[in-house]
C-alpha cells in the first residue's frame, strides 16, 4: 500500500468518527455551540472535528460522556480504534502532538527553527521545501494543513500557557527570503499579543547561555505531571523522568532569564521588521 493510500484511509477515518460525533451530538438534541461548552472545546474546534479535519484530542471521549450517554460513547469509542496517527505529522512527534493538545502549560526553546505552532503558511513552505529527501506537493500540502491545524490549539486552549524562548539567529537567518521573514515578525508579533502567549527573543549576543544543549520542548498535563521532547536529525526523544525533566525545566527557567523580556522581544522585532 502507497503512502498516499494510507493518508486516504486515515481521512476517510477521521471524517468517519467526525460524522458519527455529529450524529450522536445530534441525537443529544446538542448544537455544537451547547456541546463545545459541554466539554470545554471551542466552537470552531470540534466544528473541524466533525467535518473530519481535526484529530479529537484524547480526552474527548471522557468529557463527552456527560452530555451524549455512556451508550454513545461506546460507539465512539469504536470508531477511534482505527485512529492510530495524525495525518501530516512525523512519526517521531505523533506522542507529543497529543501530549501538546491536552497540556495546560507549554514551553518552548528553539535554536534552529521558529517553533511549528508559530509558523506562518509561507514560512511552513519554506521549510518542506527544503528538506531532503525533496517532497512532492502532494506531501508538501498534507503537511501544512497539519501543521496550520496544530495551530488552531491557540484558539481551542485559551486557557493554556505558552512561553516561548527564540534564538534571533533563527530570524537573521530570512529562511525563504526577506518578504516571507516579514511574515513571520509579523506572525510573532500577532500570535504574542494573545493574553496566554509569551515570545521572548534570545539575543545574538548572550555571554552566559543555557541553551547549548540544543532545543527544549515541555509540556504540563491536566494531572500536573511535566513532560519534556528533544528532537535531532532523524530522531526524537520524549522524557518522562522526573529527574530528566527537572533538569529542562531549570534550563529553561535559565534561559527565560537570559532572553529578552516580551516588551524588549516586541521592540526588537518591529527593528528587524523596519530593517528588512
Amino acid at each position: 500500500m502507497t503512502k498516499g493510500n494510507n493518508e486516504a484511509e486515515l481521512s476517510d477515518g477521521l471524517r468517519t468518527f467526525g460524522a458519527v460525533l455529529k450524529v450522536l451530538r445530534e441525537e443529544a438534541n446538542l448544537t455544537q455551540e451547547e456541546f463545545a461548552v459541554r466539554v470545554q472545546y471551542s466552537v470552531p474546534y470540534i466544528a473541524k472535528i466533525e467535518q473530519g479535519k481535526r484529530f479529537p484530542p484524547s480526552d474527548l471521549l471522557t468529557r463527552a460522556e456527560e452530555p451524549l450517554g455512556p451508550v454513545a460513547i461506546k460507539v465512539l469509542t469504536g470508531a477511534a480504534k482505527s485512529l492510530t496517527r495524525r495525518p501530516g505529522l512525523a512519526h517521531r512527534f505523533q506522542e507529543w502532538a497529543g501530549i501538546e493538545e491536552d497540556a495546560v502549560s507549554l514551553c518552548a526553546y528553539e535554536c534552529r527553527a521558529i517553533p511549528g505552532l508559530l509558523q506562518p503558511e509561507s514560512y511552513m513552505r519554506a521549510v518542506f521545501n527544503g528538506q531532503l529527501p525533496p517532497p512532492d506537493e502532494e506531501q508538501v500540502e498534507r503537511n501544512v494543513a497539519a501543521r496550520l491545524d496544530r495551530q488552531q490549539i491557540f484558539s481551542a486552549r485559551q486557557n493554556t500557557a505558552f512561553t516561548f524562548v527564540i534564538e534571533q539567529c533563527v530570524l537573521e537567518r530570512r529562511l525563504g527570503g526577506g518578504e516571507v521573514t516579514k511574515q513571520v515578525i509579523d506572525h510573532l508579533l500577532a500570535v504574542g499579543a494573545r493574553r496566554n502567549v509569551e515570545i521572548q527573543i534570545m539575543p545574538l549576543i548572550q555571554e552566559d547561555h543555557a541553551g547549548i544543549d540544543g532545543l527544549i520542548y515541555l509540556a504540563e498535563t491536566p494531572a500536573h505531571q511535566w513532560l519534556g521532547y528533544t528532537e535531532g536529525q532523524r530522531s526524537s526523544n520524549l522524557i518522562s523522568a522526573p529527574k530528566d525533566v527537572s533538569v529542562l525545566l531549570q534550563c529553561y527557567g535559565k534561559l527565560r532569564s537570559q532572553a529578552l523580556d516580551c516588551r524588549a522581544t516586541v521592540e526588537l522585532l518591529e527593528d528587524m521588521r523596519g530593517a528588512l
